[in-house]
């Protein structure tokens, strides 16, 4: 935004292609080609803020508070979700940067006062009964939630997805700091074929490869180990079998992303 000139992605996707050639002022045709058109709006959900706030709370905290100050500018907003609004969980930082507050029904007094810095949640009926908080309000607005069954959200989800395809973002999945697999454990020819057995399943077991692949115990073992140094599998549980990390959706990004790079280091 800052070499395009402009305050916010609002005014940016408002630009004809002349005018971001003209600011950006680009030297070759790649670099024209780099250029983006349009910038598309996010929307950050955090379903349960309390299991992030107990494994790394001050560094959550920090990222929370810098979306929330900074994000809105280029398009990013941001849902915090808890089931347990006490102030180790919503602290004063983060609630200060939120500037619109829903409170549905809580068991007490001090737990309205966390989200909604007054009481009156705690007498709530439930059921979708919610206080809303808009910014720079000093009184919030009851409401009624709307209640959505299994089979309106199936139905809003293949409407979505018939309108486009997702699209992964290979970096953003936590697999291994350099975004690839082992290179010990790629030079196994049944190596793919053993993390879709896995993701298929949701279940890192070695077992399930000997069963699957017809494959004996050593190799096997080496297969779960390699899956779970590169990320795709979670870590070692004993006699249970290892939690699938990624979705098959997001491996087959991933493997198409590592392809189009190929690719493109062999045409240049």
């Amino acid at each position: 935004l800052a070499e395009a000139g402009v305050r916010n992605l609002k005014d940016y996707n408002k630009m004809t292609p002349e005018e971001l050639k003209e600011r950006f002022n680009p030297q070759t045709p790649e670099e024209e080609a780099k250029i983006p058109k349009q910038i598309p709006y996010i929307v950050i959900i955090i379903d349960e803020l309390a299991d992030l706030m107990m494994t790394s709370g001050k560094e959550v905290e920090s990222f929370i508070v810098r979306l929330a100050q900074k994000a809105r500018a280029v398009g990013i907003h941001l849902i915090v979700a808890t089931q347990r609004p006490q102030a180790t969980v919503v602290t004063g930082l983060i609630k200060s940067n939120l500037p619109s507050k829903i409170a549905f029904r809580v068991s007490s007094k001090m737990d309205s006062r966390i989200v909604l810095d007054q009481n009156g949640a705690e007498c709530l009926l439930g059921h979708g009964d919610m206080l809303f908080l808009p910014p720079g309000a000093s009184r919030p607005t009851r409401s009624q939630g709307t209640y959505i069954d299994d089979i309106e959200i199936r139905m809003a989800v293949k409407k979505v997805k018939g309108l486009a395809e997702a699209q992964y973002e290979p970096e953003l999945i936590q697999i291994k700091a350099t975004g690839t697999v082992d290179e010990e454990a790629a030079k196994d020819p049944l190596f793919d074929d053993a993390v879709r057995v896995v993701l298929e399943t949701k279940r890192g077991s070695v077992s399930l490869l000997q069963r699957r692949l017809t494959i004996g115990y050593s190799r096997a073992s080496r297969l779960i180990e390699a899956m779970g140094a590169a990320g795709i599998v979670g870590e070692y549980k004993g006699s249970q079998a290892r939690e699938a990390a990624i979705t098959l959706e997001e491996w087959d990004a991933i493997k198409a992303a590592q392809q189009r790079d190929n690719d493109d280091g062999m045409n240049a």
